[in-house]
């Protein structure tokens, strides 16, 4: 009805084509400017970015929590010398430093104590570190 009171000029269906991509044309660039008017164009979805609480994923917290309880206990069952290298490399010591703090011979002792260490603790926190 609107296209034949608007429109009435138009007779030939050949004519009739253009003039729908001309409307076409047209709402487009009203509904880009009615967009950009409202600052929709910069609006995030909320479906594409949750909010997040603070509270943290209670299964991830029960898994740290866990992890920390194995790493603990496994710490426990290590023996004095694998205690105190563990405790020296948190305080920020090198292996050089450890050295010289344990009486080691040499740096590859060291490194081997090290390895040893970290190879017991693996077995005993279930074979891997984090799961």
């Amino acid at each position: 009805m609107v296209i034949h009171e608007k429109y009435g000029q138009v007779e030939a269906l050949e004519d009739l084509m253009p003039l729908c991509f001309q409307i076409l044309r047209f709402k487009l660039m009203a509904w880009q400017r009615k967009v950009v008017r409202r600052g929709e164009h910069l609006q995030v979805s909320l479906e594409d970015h949750p909010l997040q609480g603070d509270d943290p994923d209670p299964e991830e917290a029960a898994l740290k929590r866990e992890r920390l309880e194995k790493l603990a206990m496994g710490l426990a069952l290590l023996g004095k010398r694998c205690q105190e290298i563990f405790r020296l490399k948190l305080l920020g010591k090198g292996f050089a430093e450890i050295q010289g703090l344990l009486g080691a011979e040499s740096l590859n002792t060291v490194y081997t104590w090290d390895h040893r260490c970290r190879k017991q603790l693996l077995e005993w926190m279930g074979g891997q570190w984090a799961s």
